[in-house]
Formats: structure tokens, sequence, C-alpha cells
């Protein structure tokens, strides 16, 4: 699990690309610190487990999936990628819960400064706007950021200064895809709230009688 606090901004050194996976060799150094073999490491929001360690950088296995449902397939060399370790039991819970498990890409349409902020403006597609609320927490590119206003087909957010240099977001421009993943509590209680296969006819969702059948009344 991660936070969407971003440790630092780490270098695409070099991409091995199979016939549908890659394996990613990274530059870094602050994750570098107490980082294990088999530990998670979230890439630009998507976790990632560490395969290799060498002095200066690590590596990390990509499978098809992953590159289908995120934007790392469009990482090249000399890239610039958010890093971040799993949180560990005893550190700060400063952004929100974030599983590294992306929903699907948006893309950014438009950026706009407001005094000391930069408004970013980002179209996704419904399987991820569902979840997306204003005021509520989105994760882009793994950053723990608040949604400020949501559209039919977008969402904006508000970034301060610090976060947009210390992150990849200060480098991003309109036209750029970005890995959304949307807060996991909405989707646990979208899933909690569905009635069991069966048990109630389709579209009705939870009614009384569902209810009164599952001893709830």
């Amino acid at each position: 699990m991660f936070t969407g606090i971003i440790e630092e901004i780490g270098t695409v050194e070099r991409i091995q690309r199979g016939a549908r996976s890659a394996v990613l060799h990274l530059r870094a150094r602050t994750v570098l610190e107490d980082l294990k073999l088999g530990d998670s490491v979230a890439v630009n929001g998507v976790c990632l487990t560490v395969t290799a360690l060498r002095p200066g950088g690590f590596s990390a296995d990509v499978m098809h999936e992953t590159l289908d449902r995120s934007a790392l397939s469009e990482l090249r060399p000399g890239s610039a990628v958010n890093l971040e370790r799993a949180m560990a039991a005893n550190g700060r819970f400063g952004g929100h819960i974030v599983a590294g498990h992306v929903d699907g890409t948006g893309r950014i349409t438009r950026l706009r400064r407001d005094d000391n902020a930069v408004w970013y403006t980002l179209q996704a597609g419904p399987e991820v706007l569902r979840y997306v609320v204003e005021k509520g927490s989105v994760a882009v590119d793994g950053i723990s950021l608040t949604v400020a206003q949501v559209g039919q087909d977008w969402f904006s957010v508000s970034v301060i200064p610090h976060t947009a240099s210390a992150t990849v977001l200060g480098q991003r421009r309109a036209g750029d895809r970005v890995n959304l993943e949307c807060d996991i509590i909405g989707k646990y209680v979208e899933k909690l709230l569905r009635p069991a296969q069966g048990q109630s006819p389709e579209g009705e969702g939870i009614t009384l009688e569902f209810l009164a059948q599952n001893g709830i009344l």
C-alpha cells in the first residue's frame, strides 16, 4: 500500500522489451536506502516488484496486463518517473490509500495558472469518472491529489508549486497521458452495495425486500 506522497523523481535508464512485456531499469537514490529484492515500489503510480538491485538503481518486471492498462508503455530511456516505496507501518499517512493498481489512464487537456497554483484538467473515461467526486481523492501518476471539479468526461485538480516541482507533474503538458487510480473506498462500497447474483432482480440494487430476506430488517 502507498500514500501518494512521492519520495523522488527517478529516471528510466533502459527498457528491455519482450514480445508483450518489459523490464524497466531505473535510476534512483532515495528509494534505494532500505530497498530489498521483492519489495514494492510505485512507478508513476503502478505497483511494481523489485527484481534486481544495483548501485544507483533497481529493475522491475512489467507484465502485459500492466502495459495494456497503464501509461508505462509510453516510457522511454530518459523518461522521468515518480517513485514511492510501500508505506512503512510506522510512517505518516500524508495522502490517501493508494493500492498501485491503476483504474485506467487519462489525458491532460488543459493547464491553467491561478496565482501560485496550476490547474490541470484531465479527460477520462466513465469507468474512472464514476468514482471521482468533488473534494475526493485521486492518484495521478501516483500523486495523491484532491479533486477540485468534475464534469461529464473530465475532472480538474489544483497543484501547488511544491507538488509540481517534486513530481513529474511539473513536466507534463497538454496531450500527455497519465495513470489514474480512484479512491479504493468508493470501489469497495459499490461492490458491497450490489446484491448477490440471483437474490435481487438486475437493476434494482438494494431493496427493502432484499434486506428483509437477508435478515437485516
